[in-house]
């Protein structure tokens, strides 16, 4: 059984919008943070932005101005906003719950928990 599922990829254009959603497990939800992470084509594996059950936020520096993550206790959801979108943006991406490590680890290996992956594609 799935625990991270994510949606919401597509094709845009740039300057265009996405919001990615990750329905996730209750137990996953409430006891960690969740992270999206991106992985485009030839390039390694790569944080975007995270929260913790608390609700703090951290991104990285290159999308702290135009991706947005929150979550929805209601729903088990975590969302990525995405704003602005650049083709360097073109990535699949991947929901993941953080297991260890610091409030603001960006290291994909102190998350245990990961999704299928969503593909984004910025293209005119």
């Amino acid at each position: 059984q799935a625990q991270l599922v994510e949606s919401g990829g597509g094709l845009v254009q740039p300057g265009g919008s996405l919001r990615l959603s990750c329905a996730a497990s209750r137990s996953i939800f409430n006891n960690y943070a969740m992270g999206w992470f991106r992985q485009g084509p030839g390039k390694e594996r790569e944080f975007a932005a995270a929260i913790t059950p608390g609700g703090y936020k951290y991104y990285q520096e290159s999308v702290k101005d135009r991706f947005t993550i929150s979550r929805d206790a209601a729903k088990n959801t975590v969302y990525l906003q995405m704003n602005s979108l650049k083709p360097e943006d073109t990535a699949v991406y991947y929901c993941a719950g953080r297991t260890r490590g610091s409030v603001r680890s960006k290291n994909q290996y102190d998350y245990a928990y990961w999704g299928q992956g969503t593909q984004v594609t910025v293209s005119s």
